[in-house]
């Protein structure tokens, strides 16, 4: 999938969220993906600064 496509389903399906969700659901949505967004940006900056070759370290690549 190309950046373009991405960002047009992205988009896309921000609507369709918007379309049937109350105020208070986009809200409660928006800050869900947010921290998940976060989170997962966390995880793989404190592997690559932290846990690099070590036991400790969440291996994405592995499925669980």
């Amino acid at each position: 999938m190309n950046s373009c496509v991405l960002v047009t389903f992205i988009s896309s399906l921000a609507c369709a969220i918007a379309k049937t969700h109350s105020k208070e659901g986009i809200s409660a949505l928006a800050t869900v993906f947010t921290q998940l967004g976060d989170t997962l940006s966390t995880i793989l900056a404190h592997d690559d600064l932290c846990c690099s070759g070590n036991e400790e370290s969440y291996d994405i690549s592995e499925n669980p």
